[in-house]
């Protein structure tokens, strides 16, 4: 069974909700934090949603399955781009419903939320308005060339199984590409499309300085 919550209701409850989507290394978590942090708010970083994992099955959501179902993980980073393209959209697509469940839970608070969100902007636009939502951006070649630069354990993993393959140096060209095609220039040109705000990082813009700009479009201040 489907059941179907009407837009204007989830405006409704989501009235003190702030979401910011985009590309990779454009800053947005470190932008949710710090709004949370200003404003004693509550921060849902990615994969806030991840509380509701257990729940999820292979026939229902088979892309957030995909770990539970896989044959192993040199099958994962040896993937070609266009299955690895269809996987991210099927995972953001499934973990939508997650978020938007979580966001019900948490929207009674009393506080502001901030949220570093892959609900699309076709589904932002349904439950959020312009000053709920900002969009924030970097170059591709950001998004490519830094992947492996933070140091998080589940960025060393796949670089330590891409080390494993059987070719390395093809298995780590064939990522990158994996990489380029989800943050491609199409992709980008759909956030800067979308008809939300949309903020283009800027290396000598300092982080207090983007805090006050999406300060002023969420009419914090």
């Amino acid at each position: 069974m489907n059941i179907t919550i009407k837009s204007n209701i989830l405006k409704y409850i989501f009235h003190n909700i702030y979401f910011i989507n985009g590309t990779a290394y454009a800053g947005k978590s470190t932008m949710v934090k710090m709004l949370a942090e200003k404003y004693d708010g509550i921060c849902c970083h990615e994969n806030y949603h991840d509380i509701f994992m257990s729940a999820i099955d292979a026939e229902s959501q088979p892309n957030l399955s995909y770990f539970n179902t896989m044959k192993d993980w040199q099958e994962f980073v040896n993937r070609t781009p266009e299955e690895y393209e269809r996987w991210i959209a099927g995972c953001s697509e499934e973990a939508s419903d997650l978020e938007i469940i979580r966001l019900i839970q948490l929207a009674d608070c009393g506080k502001r939320i901030f949220v570093d969100t892959n609900i699309s902007t076709k589904k932002l636009k349904e439950i959020s308005d312009f000053h709920h939502v900002a969009i924030m951006l970097a170059p591709q070649s950001m998004s490519i060339e830094r992947f492996f630069d933070r140091e998080d354990e589940e960025k060393l993993f796949i670089l330590e199984q891409i080390q494993k393959a059987e070719n390395p140096e093809q298995t780590m060209k064939n990522y990158r590409e994996c990489l380029a095609r989800i943050n491609s220039e199409e992709k980008y040109h759909e956030f800067e499309e979308s008809g939300f705000f949309t903020l283009v990082r800027d290396d000598k813009r300092t982080l207090e300085q983007t805090l006050e700009i999406l300060e002023r479009h969420f009419n914090l201040e």
